[in-house]
């Protein structure tokens, strides 16, 4: 039995530093969307509303390769380099997976941009690709039955079965580091075990999330450990496989 480090990054105001599904617009002749569009986004549906919105950006004649361009100018965190170069270059002792709730084809241009694909062992994300008339279509990622989640993803279903596909083929985690921004960040921190370490971007809704639940008798049994840059991460993973080391 093998024991490793998993990292588990959010990608959108995580790994980079926007959001990019908001960061595509720049690709429209306003740099803005049409109010009608705006207005038909429904609570919990936001990847059916990114795929109107991928189909009026192929309704302005705006090619992949230009969507692509501008995707690849969207900042990575401080740090976030770093500390992917770092976990590459320890891919023997970490495992490192995003989970987001973007898509996979934004995600692996920006991973491009930076050369950081070779860091990143698995993307899950809603499954995104060019059609045969030239536009971007995007799909949910899975069903579940988690009512706190977007109706097509939840994390936590999607780290718990990763995990269990692990361990069929005897990759089990001695220590589970989830980073991330958001809300939806927080249903997947809840499966994390005592001695797992949760890290919030340092004044963002899953920060707040956290503390507040920690006068709750459900709240997760974790360690807290927010961050500022990508930096911080690092400092900290490097005592994680320092304490490894000594297991």
């Amino acid at each position: 039995m093998k024991k490793k480090t998993l990292m588990v990054f959010d990608f959108d105001h995580t790994l980079v530093d926007n959001n990019s599904d908001m960061w595509v617009i720049q690709c429209t002749p306003e740099q803005s969307l049409p109010a009608w569009l705006e207005n038909s986004y429904q609570r919990g549906r936001w990847t059916e509303y990114m795929g109107r919105v991928f189909t009026y950006i192929g309704e302005q004649s705006i090619r992949p390769d230009a969507v692509r361009e501008v995707m690849q100018t969207i900042p990575y965190t401080d740090g976030m380099i770093e500390l992917l170069k770092f976990i590459y270059h320890n891919k023997s002792h970490i495992d490192c997976i995003i989970v987001s709730d973007s898509n996979t084809l934004f995600i692996d241009w920006i991973l491009e941009a930076g050369g950081m694909k070779c860091a990143v062992d698995i993307v899950f994300s809603n499954p995104a690709s060019v059609n045969q008339h030239g536009y971007i279509e995007v799909g949910g990622f899975h069903s579940h039955s988690c009512e706190r989640c977007p109706v097509n993803m939840c994390k936590q279903k999607v780290l718990t079965d990763f995990r269990a596909r692990q361990a069929d083929v005897g990759v089990h985690y001695h220590t589970v580091c989830y980073v991330g921004d958001g809300s939806n960040d927080f249903c997947p921190i809840k499966a994390l075990n005592e001695g797992d370490i949760a890290m919030p971007r340092k004044g963002y809704s899953l920060e707040k999330l956290l503390a507040k639940s920690r006068s709750e008798s459900n709240a997760p049994k974790v360690q807290v450990m927010p961050w500022n840059s990508g930096t911080d991460i690092l400092n900290q993973l490097k005592i994680i496989q320092q304490q490894a080391e000594l297991l």
